[in-house]
Formats: structure tokens, sequence, C-alpha cells
């Protein structure tokens, strides 16, 4: 190799890499966040007052909820608030994920708590006061259908694959995913519980209630184990290998430059980081390989490094 060795330094610019709904989906989770705590206010208050035992636990089984929908709130208050801060080398736009990371171990302990107390209900039946049980149920399912609604719009917007084969969205936002992974879960807990409420009263079938929720904390430990799969790539700079092959495509199908390391990221909800080292002919420079990457527009932060052979 000969001698020349030359970095290309990027020009100033500032490290803000939130998604481009970020104001919206902060205030649709603080909107839903107001209608859990207000369900679950509810529910306490009327489980005390009916002496329901069955309302009190989903009451709160509900204030998990809502400390998670708090966590998802605060997240987005703080990456708006320090996305200028200096204290981070590439922004704010992976606080989101810590916040859909520590929800997803809230929903698994949520989850756990349920398969124990449906499996004590099971052994040792007691008495539930089916009517009231049931009204209270189904004002829950109505909260969480409206919250589904509010959040569902801006994940629909959000949302891409998990393999990042998207243009431009990428991951999705994951603080608005947790949040709305929450919510249903908690509309589904309603449905199983209504199900098994309405079979109890009717059909006299009292032990079909902890096997719902059997039933139920099976399938949101499942969300959750994904959830914390998803996040944990972002976390831990998992390399995106479809943006990464694009821009290995890009930059040797001319065949005067080669790939020697190649580092892709993801830095927000839309937004990927790359750091390219590049082995090239004296044909080629910085500048080149940056003018054949323009079209990764994935990659918001680009450093390349050129090297002649």
């Amino acid at each position: 190799m000969s001698g020349s060795h030359s970095i290309e330094i990027n020009h100033v610019h500032d490290h803000v890499f939130l998604g481009s709904a970020h104001e919206e989906n902060a205030k649709r989770t603080l909107w839903v966040v107001a209608l859990t705590v207000v369900m679950m206010v509810g529910e306490i208050v009327a489980g005390y007052i009916t002496g329901s035992m069955a309302l009190l636990a989903d009451g709160f089984h509900m204030a998990t909820h809502a400390g998670a929908l708090g966590i998802a709130a605060a997240a987005y208050s703080y990456a708006k608030r320090h996305a200028s801060s200096s204290r981070y080398s590439f922004g704010t736009g992976k606080v989101g994920d810590l916040g859909g990371f520590a929800s997803a171990l809230i929903l698994g302990m949520v989850s756990l708590v349920i398969a124990v107390e449906s499996v004590m209900r099971l052994l040792q039946p007691t008495e539930v006061q089916f009517g009231t049980a049931t009204l209270i149920a189904i004002v829950g399912l109505i909260v969480n259908i409206v919250s589904a609604l509010l959040l569902g719009h801006g994940h629909s917007h959000g949302h891409d694959d998990h393999h990042g084969h998207g243009h431009g969205h990428g991951h999705g936002d994951n603080n608005l995913k947790s949040a709305y992974v929450h919510v249903i879960a908690d509309a589904l807990t309603s449905v199983l519980a209504i199900a098994a409420l309405l079979a109890g009263r009717y059909l006299g079938w009292v032990w079909l209630d902890p096997v719902m929720g059997i039933v139920g904390a099976m399938v949101i430990a499942r969300w959750a184990w994904s959830l914390m799969g998803v996040t944990s790539a972002v976390l831990l700079d998992q390399t995106d290998e479809h943006v990464a092959e694009e821009i290995r495509e890009l930059v040797e199908k001319p065949g005067d430059a080669t790939i020697t390391d190649l580092h892709v990221w993801r830095v927000g909800p839309e937004a990927h980081a790359a750091i390219v080292s590049v082995l090239g002919e004296s044909t080629v420079n910085a500048e080149n390989i940056r003018e054949r990457l323009k079209p990764v527009h994935e990659v918001s932060h680009l450093t390349v490094e050129f090297r002649l052979v």
C-alpha cells in the first residue's frame, strides 16, 4: 500500500435524530396515560366499594401499564429536551428504544404476575361478583379501544419490519410500539375476562376465568419477549444488514474500491449512522465515495475513511 492517507471530516452539523412524528406521538402517549390513570383509579375505587378482588387486581394491573406508558411519555420528553446536547455523541434518538425496553420488562413481569395469580385461583377458586366485574371489564375494554386507536394511527405510520427492509422509516418508533403493545395487551385481558365472566355467570364455568388468565399471560409474555428483542438490538448497535449490503454494493460495484471496515447502526427511529473505511485506486477519493452513497437515504450521519492502494 502506498503512503497517501486521507480521512473525510464531516462539516459541522447537529445530531438530532428524533422521528418525524415525535411531537405527535408524544401527545398521543400523554392522552393514553391520562385515560389509563383515570380507568385505574376507577377500578381500584370500585374494587374497594364492591369488595371485588378481581376489580382490585385489574386496577393494580392497570397501574403497571400506567407506569410503563408514563416511561414512554417521559422518554419522548427527555429525548426532545436533550436532542441537541453535546453529552450524547449521536443525539437522543435511541432514548425511545430504552423506554421501549423498560416497558417490555414491565410487560414481562405483568404477564408473570397474571400467570401466578391465575394458577392460584385455579387451585383455590374464589367467589366472583360476575355482574359488577363484567361491567367494569367492558368499560376497561372501551378505554383500551380508544387508547389503541389513538396510538395505532401513529404506530401504523411509523411501523416497518424488524429487519430494516424499509426505506426512510427503518424500524419505526419502538417507544410508541411499546405503548401500543401495552394497550393491546390490556385490551386482550379485558376481552378474555369478559368472555370468562359471562361463561361463569351463565354457564357456571368458574374455572374458565383463571384459564383465560393463563392464556392471556402467555400471549403477553410472547409480545414482551419480541419487543425486548427489537429494542435491545437497537440499544446494542446491531448492524442493519440491509443497509450495510446496499453500501457495499454501491462502493464496490465500479471495481475501483474495496471496503475494509464497515459499521452501520441505528441512531433514531428514522436514522442510521455509518462509518465506512475504503481502500481505493488513485482515481477515487473520499468525496467520490460519499457521492456514491447518496442513494442510501437511511444514513443520516456518514463518516468515510479513505486510503490509496
